[in-house]
């Protein structure tokens, strides 16, 4: 079974292969195996016997286990039992809080993406925002797994949190009220004839709940869709399966994904008709929306739909998420997550630091933060330890998007005279109701 945890409490979610313990190849380790684990021994020792308080082994252990993955790159983690309780909630089952994917950026908690419709999002927490004090106390510093736990509680109970924005020159407070997050990560809409498939995660039976997404689009429109925007914007990730399930429901041939890694074992082709036979949608255009938030499994569907020439893709950069983990149990309930393999898109490029950057660019000018924050844009590339793509990317191609887009000029009036409060969704939108048969870009997925 293939699947994506989130890294710790809430961070990045990644494609993870489990491998069974019999197989894992796991032995202990003493004194005797070398002289560089008799030095780790030896400080153990004398931190237990000379520290000004008496310590507890779990917590020396698990300290030495974190530093030694975190070494490596920023998703190769320690799993302990409240870790697997969070990945099944996670991906398959509901909780009281927020609604945040966050990850801890030298000691400061930072924003991934809040989940579309959950309490942070309608507050307008924002991706790249740090979270400074929670009800005024400081949590800089502090643990991942503790700052979660303090914004996870009794539905209908209220946090303050204290959030600095890269661009605003001071930090601002946001009271939100904890509700329930349950996992609905398919929604759907029609503008015009136009269907609008938003995908917030890639958890469990996401693939199908698109296939039904769309017949209910075409049951709205009377069979009449003039075209199809699928959202993947600030969805960081999810499973595997459901990243390819998604990708096959509008390809009728070809590779999806594939990943390669040190071991032939960690090769892997995952070619389209495995779900459906044929595109569901018969050819009807496409746009995939992505941004900075939208990362490995999104990144997934996003290059194949490219790639095959199938979708156009529009939007921002993605963040850049393209290495797989796997998942080592060490017990019933810890393992390690260790990175193994680098995924690759259809026509064999690797979307490690560099994401998957758009057909068409399209900024969101209608946030009012855009200028700033994209000046200040937080990808993987960002991430320190970060895994290096095998071909050297030139930073001018990955700070390109910071720059302004002269085709894209409109005041905050104009953008409030015409209601316009989402402007990729409403530009995508746009252009493919402007779309006929014939048009340029009915032509560029047929190529």
């Amino acid at each position: 079974m293939k699947f994506a945890p989130l890294l710790r409490a809430s961070a990045l979610v990644t494609a993870v292969a489990l491998i069974p313990v019999a197989t894992a190849g796991l032995a202990a380790v003493d004194a005797r195996s070398g002289p560089e684990f008799g030095k780790l021994v030896a400080i153990y020792e004398r931190v237990k016997a000379n520290y000004v308080e008496p310590v507890d082994d779990d917590k020396l252990l698990k300290g030495a286990i974190d530093g030694m993955l975190a070494t490596l790159d920023p998703h190769s983690s320690y799993l302990d039992a409240r870790d697997f309780e969070n990945l099944r909630t996670q991906t398959e089952g509901s909780y009281g809080g927020l609604g945040l994917s966050v990850t801890l950026d030298d000691g400061a908690v930072k924003v991934i993406a809040p989940t579309k419709g959950s309490p942070a999002d309608l507050a307008g927490i924002k991706a790249g925002d740090y979270i400074t004090h929670l009800d005024g106390k400081l949590i800089y510093g502090g643990s991942l797994d503790e700052a979660v736990d303090q914004m996870r509680g009794v539905p209908g109970s209220q946090i303050r949190l204290s959030v600095f924005r890269q661009g605003r020159d001071e930090p601002f407070d946001v009271t939100i009220t904890r509700k329930i997050i349950e996992l609905k990560p398919v929604e759907w809409e029609v503008q015009g004839n136009v269907g609008v498939i938003s995908v917030s995660s890639f958890s469990a039976d996401v693939g199908a709940s698109v296939m039904k997404a769309w017949n209910d689009i075409k049951v709205k429109t009377g069979g009449k869709v003039t075209g199809l925007v699928l959202d993947l914007r600030s969805n960081p990730g999810g499973l595997l399966d459901e990243a390819v399930a998604l990708s096959d429901l509008f390809l009728d041939k070809g590779t999806i994904v594939s990943q390669r890694g040190r071991y032939a074992r960690d090769n892997e082709v995952y070619p389209a008709e495995i779900m459906t036979k044929g595109d569901i949608a018969k050819g009807t255009p496409i746009i995939v929306l992505i941004d900075e938030g939208s990362a490995s499994a999104s990144e997934i569907v996003a290059g194949a739909l490219q790639d095959q020439h199938r979708a156009v893709v529009m939007g921002q950069r993605s963040f850049g998420k393209g290495s797989v983990q796997t998942l080592i149990p060490l017990t019933r309930d810890t393992a390690i997550k260790l990175t193994t393999a680098r995924y690759y898109t259809p026509s064999g490029k690797s979307v490690q630091e560099g994401g998957i950057d758009p057909d068409i660019a399209v900024p969101q000018i209608s946030d009012p933060d855009l200028r700033k924050r994209a000046a200040r844009s937080y990808r993987e590339s960002d991430l320190r330890g970060h895994l290096i793509n095998e071909i050297k990317l030139d930073d001018k191609d990955l700070e390109k998007d910071k720059l302004d887009d002269p085709r894209f000029k409109m005041t905050a009036e104009e953008l409030k005279a015409k209601n316009i409060k989402d402007f990729q969704l409403y530009y995508a939108v746009q252009t493919l109701g402007r779309t006929a048969p014939r048009s340029a870009l009915a032509a560029k997925l047929k190529r």
